[in-house]
């Protein structure tokens, strides 16, 4: 495999073929290694929401500026960030870490109160800004898995994040919508499946100091 010819496979596809769908095999495969993305200090201040509901997608499209990819994907696969991230989420995390990495939880006091004092340093917002950002990073990993797989993706931004948070409930889980995903696979008609890339050189993008 060839990682350069993946990625240049790989475009923001405009028109899915809504008749192919991921096999679940498929769709646990996106979700593992995206579940693998990094993190700051590892704590994946977001939710991964996967959407199939056909009625609830046709409700997105209309706060999503009637994308077509939104219904016509496969799947959906929006990054929310955790809006109320706590003592409660580091403690979770430490278990997850003493769990599996078998070592007791004192052993990891300091490395507990560091995540602490950093997210007790900062104001609400730029706590959200930090967990906005991470998000990024999974989504990332998760197009780029897509990529290797031979999946279709189509990074969005472009919808009402206040109305997608209402319609999937968001709030009561102390999420709000960040950025998404549409997953599955091109249409034969998505013209822009033939456009060569248009990128930087790289003696233009890389500085080296």
């Amino acid at each position: 495999m060839n990682i350069i010819d993946k990625l240049n496979w790989r475009y923001a596809t405009q028109q899915f073929d809504a008749s192919k769908k991921l096999s679940d095999e498929q769709l646990q495969l996106i979700l593992e290694a995206t579940n693998l993305a990094p993190s700051s200090f590892g704590l994946q201040p977001y939710s991964i929401v996967v959407i199939e509901n056909a009625e609830l997608r046709q409700k997105l499209r209309g706060v999503a500026r009637n994308q077509a990819q939104t219904v016509d994907a496969s799947h959906l696969i929006l990054f929310a960030a955790n809006t109320n991230l706590s003592d409660k989420d580091v403690e979770a995390f430490v278990k997850r870490i003493s769990d599996t990495r078998k070592v007791p939880v004192e052993t990891l006091a300091e490395y507990d109160a560091l995540m602490k004092n950093t997210i007790h340093s900062l104001p609400a917002e730029a706590i959200l800004s930090w967990a906005t950002k991470q998000t990024y990073i999974a989504l990332g990993q998760l197009m780029v898995t897509c990529a290797v797989e031979g999946i279709d993706t189509c990074p969005m931004e472009g919808f009402d994040k206040k109305a997608f948070d209402e319609i999937l409930g968001l709030p009561a889980r102390n999420l709000t919508s960040v950025v998404m995903a549409a997953v599955g696979f091109r249409s034969s008609e998505d013209k822009y499946q033939h456009l060569a890339k248009v990128r930087k050189s790289l003696d233009e993008l890389v500085v080296k100091l």
